[in-house]
């Protein structure tokens, strides 16, 4: 498997020398390169190219979602995960607002964030679990049913309602499968299906859409 490549984005020069050893350990990601501030960063994955970048979201120069926001014009393909000491709300809806499709704090265990960014490179959303629901509810908020509740709930079928449910608590296809006992195969021909009814486009889309629906 070729190892998905990262570049690591933040202002404390030991986060990253840390991070760096970390995640070197794994031979399913290449750590490309490293940059302290949104500034250097753009540069730095111009001439890397990164598949995901870790992105801390306060720092000088040019901030994170600045970062972020520039970045998803200048790499449409690369995916950022937003990297914050504390679950900030309003940094984190910034964050996923500037095109961010993820967002963990920088205590996650090593599992969780190799997790996060295998995810991340596979296009998929990912969400702290302990900031879930506050993110989940502030979309809600700002959000407007594109489809009759009734009829998109009447779509999925038993098995689908179990695997929204848990997408919406921010589990992982991993965590899906294990908490179902089913293959993680048939977890993503789930989550494929669940799109296609809900008529949403990402995974975090579908976990707004359960909450309308009061399947949470």
């Amino acid at each position: 498997m070729t190892p998905v490549r990262v570049l690591l984005v933040d202002d404390q020069t030991l986060f990253r020398a840390g991070l760096r050893t970390l995640l070197s350990t794994r031979p399913e990601i290449e750590v490309v390169g490293d940059a302290e501030n949104g500034q250097v960063a753009l540069l730095v994955a111009a001439q890397t190219r990164p598949d995901v970048v870790l992105m801390d979201l306060k720092m000088p120069v040019l901030d994170g979602v600045s970062a972020t926001r520039k970045l998803r014009v200048q790499l449409p393909t690369c995916q950022v995960v937003a990297l914050t000491t504390f679950e900030d709300d309003e940094l984190v809806f910034e964050g996923l607002r500037a095109g961010a499709v993820g967002y963990l704090l920088k205590d996650a265990p090593l599992p969780r964030l190799v997790e996060a960014i295998l995810a991340a490179a596979r296009g998929e959303s990912v969400l702290q679990p302990s900031v879930a629901s506050k993110v989940l509810a502030e979309l809600s908020r700002l959000s407007s049913a594109s489809a009759p509740l009734a009829t998109a709930l009447s779509g999925l079928s038993d098995r689908e309602r179990e695997v929204l449910r848990l997408i919406a608590r921010g589990a992982s296809n991993k965590e899906i499968a294990a908490a179902l006992f089913i293959a993680e195969g048939t977890v993503k021909n789930h989550v494929t299906s669940i799109l296609t009814k809900l008529d949403v486009s990402d995974r975090t889309q579908a976990a707004l859409r359960a909450r309308e629906l009061g399947i949470s």
